[in-house]
């Protein structure tokens, strides 16, 4: 059992100190007489009414320690349904009659509260789940549409996040990510601040989320009191979004439609729309970013393998598609002894892309004999797997020609894209991947693609022509990969979709972890790492480490986030850098659990090479922090680095990585004064560790 603190009954929470509720159980009410829902788990409250005059409308949704309660604009009500069925809409407008009601337990520890309402005109019978969670200020919600009539219906639109709050007078600032975009060349997950003003010139926040998108499926807002709010959504194709103002009512108002949707409903079906979250925090957007990333992996995220995670990886990727048994069998005896701990060969092991079997002129022994060569060193095994993407002379493809998708994607080898939508297609998929991980003894898919939600308006197929980036996303990859999880449960999977091109809420079901940017130098992997891990936890932020010569402040600009992917030649490495890289990797292990359950600090702006740049974490249940400072360019000798969550009132003794320098700061000092972080010279990297005074 960890150490107990001095002030054990307390924490800091939400940017304010409280009474720590997080084990508070969840506690759903309904009046049938009001027809109003109240679901509570101590820490945020969220209130809803089927008023008399049939309409369903967010009444309240409240932080209970900060005391912020978000209302609708009293001139509009905020449903959380809003869809359209046929050229029909079912809103805030519509009328409902209450068909049922009930509260079960949700997965992971959670309770849902289902409402099921049938719409007065006729539209159809619509059902509103809603997850708590213990100690998570976030309400997880769904619809679903059950056709009750004799004909087919179809579903053309949802919003995925249709609240509108209260704002007149109030400014709010949007916080967005970019996604890695074009190979980084639109977008390396910047973070975006929009201002929606008080008065005056209207602003808007426009998101393009999912595969082959521009932003995560995430937002962030904040109110100049503190308060904010967060949303995403769990689809991984493409949304488009917006956060901006009503120009009448001034009221602050969302919304995230599925793009091209077109779902057929048959009579008696059910149509289980995408899941999505609202939450509340109180604080900078760090803090928001906290309360997302905890709730993330206590909720939405895939399990972690075990309690060494984030791995240290090795990736053959630096020779290109030139490796062959000989060469990998060699820098794998160099990997253990680094101490990677999941060696992964990428493309270039198959006949071609497509033919998901070993090359046997590159590996004459087999694959399995590679395999079970890297087991016996003690790493775990991986394969390169794009599974979307064959090449036209690939046996599936002279068979099935018709399983291409409309859409053609620029990958390797003129490979072309595969409708994973259609049935054939998809089942094929699935089989491959499980008849490679029996055959190969494979623990670890690096799963790769130019654009996973591919586009597909094919008569020939078994999805409709007219759905396809739903059909694409949902039946397609997320049906995939979620089979293929459930047949091989201890296999796991690295999202690498045109780098870091796929950030979404669903992705974190389905992988461990996340590329952030590809095969990138030291400055543009830490601009990813700063802005990804704003929405998503710092696992699923990996980065891909190309370098035979090690310097210190190369190694720690990768240092920070999820798995640590080595993508270099090991044989390339004299003995110096060899040891200087191995003795880094071990920092790296005492470091990584820190990292994965703390709170990311970005305590610096954006690294622009021309100022010195640091990124930290506090880590709450040790009271304890640690922060990473670069110079490149800048001719400071330092950077002076805040911290704000430590007890006011407390010792702690902050020490240095590579400074023989030790302090004793309070915690006050700590947030006031600061700690000055040397950085003596160019290309310098400095740790920082604060930790408390017993």
């Amino acid at each position: 059992m960890r150490r107990c603190l001095t002030w054990i009954g307390r924490l800091v929470f939400f940017g304010v100190t409280v009474s720590l509720f997080a084990q508070e159980a969840v506690r759903f009410e309904y009046d049938s007489g009001e027809q109003r829902w109240s679901l509570d788990n101590g820490v945020v409250r969220l209130r809803l009414q089927l008023h008399p005059s049939g309409n369903l409308a967010v009444e309240s949704f409240t932080l209970a320690a900060a005391g912020d309660s978000w209302v609708p604009d009293s001139r509009y009500r905020s449903s959380p349904i809003q869809v359209q069925v046929g050229q029909e809409f079912v809103n805030e407008n519509s009328q409902f009659r209450l068909v049922a009601q009930s509260a079960v337990n949700a997965p992971r520890g959670g309770k849902r509260q289902s409402i099921i309402l049938e719409e007065l005109t006729g539209k159809g019978r619509f059902a509103l789940d809603l997850d708590m969670h213990p100690g998570q200020p976030v309400v997880r919600y769904r619809v679903r549409f059950i056709n009750r009539g004799f004909v087919r219906q179809v579903v053309r639109g949802v919003n995925l996040a249709p609240w509108t709050f209260a704002g007149e007078g109030r400014e709010f600032t949007v916080l967005t990510v970019n996604q890695w975009s074009n190979h980084g060349q639109d977008g390396n997950f910047e973070p975006l601040l929009t201002t929606l003003p008080a008065a005056g010139t209207p602003a808007s926040a426009s998101l393009f989320t999912g595969a082959h998108g521009l932003q995560c499926a995430f937002l962030s807002v904040r109110g100049v009191n503190g308060g904010g709010l967060l949303i995403g959504w769990e689809f991984d194709g493409r949304v488009q979004a917006l956060a901006d103002r009503d120009p009448e009512t001034k009221a602050l108002r969302f919304s995230a439609f599925i793009q091209g949707l077109h779902q057929n409903v048959e009579p008696g079906a059910v149509f289980n729309m995408p899941w999505a979250f609202l939450g509340l925090f109180h604080g900078d957007f760090d803090e928001g970013a906290f309360r997302t990333q905890r709730y993330v992996e206590a909720v939405l995220a895939r399990p972690m393998p075990d309690n060494k995670f984030p791995y240290v990886i090795w990736d053959s990727w630096k020779y290109q598609k030139d490796i062959d048994e000989v060469t990998l069998r060699q820098n794998a005896v160099l990997a253990a002894q680094l101490g990677v701990e999941v060696f992964v060969v990428d493309l270039g092991w198959a006949r071609m892309i497509g033919e998901w079997t070993s090359d046997p002129v590159k590996f004459p022994s087999g694959m399995k004999s590679l395999s079970d060569f890297v087991h016996g060193l003690g790493m775990k095994f991986g394969l390169h797997f794009p599974f979307a993407e064959a090449v036209e002379v690939a046996p599936v493809l002279s068979a099935n020609p018709d399983w291409l998708s409309t859409g053609r994607y620029s990958y390797f080898d003129n490979s072309h894209s595969l409708c994973l939508s259609n049935r054939a297609t998809r089942d094929w998929v699935v089989n491959e991947a499980v008849r490679m991980i029996d055959q190969y003894g494979v623990d670890w898919i690096l799963q790769d693609g130019e654009n996973m939600v591919k586009e597909c308006t094919k008569t020939t197929h078994t999805h409709d022509p007219l759905n396809s980036n739903y059909d694409n996303a949902a039946n397609g990859l997320n049906y995939v990969v979620s089979t293929v999880t459930q047949l091989r449960p201890n296999v796991h999977w690295e999202n690498c979709e045109d780098g870091g091109n796929m950030m979404t809420y669903q992705m974190v079901r389905n992988y461990v972890t996340s590329i952030a940017a590809d095969d990138s130098g030291e400055l543009t992997t830490r601009q990813a790492i700063y802005g990804v891990t704003y929405p998503f936890p710092p696992r699923y932020a990996d980065r891909y480490y190309p370098y035979e010569q090690t310097y210190k402040y190369v190694t720690r600009s990768y240092m920070f986030g999820g798995p640590w992917i080595l993508m270099n030649r090991l044989p390339a490495l004299t003995e110096p850098d060899f040891h200087l890289l191995a003795d880094e990797i071990a920092l790296f292990k005492q470091l990584r659990l820190h990292i994965r359950d703390g709170k990311v600090l970005h305590l610096s702006p954006r690294p622009d090479g021309r100022i010195n740049d640091a990124i930290g974490s506090y880590h709450p249940a040790t009271d304890s922090a640690l922060a990473f400072a670069y110079r490149t360019e800048s001719n400071a000798v330092g950077f002076l680095a805040r911290f704000k969550d430590f007890n006011p009132d407390r010792t702690y003794r902050v020490r240095f990585q590579e400074s023989s320098r030790v302090l004793r700061l309070t915690g006050k000092q700590l947030a006031e004064t600061g700690v000055r972080i040397p950085l003596p010279d160019h290309y310098f990297s400095e740790i920082a560790y604060i930790e408390p005074v017993n």
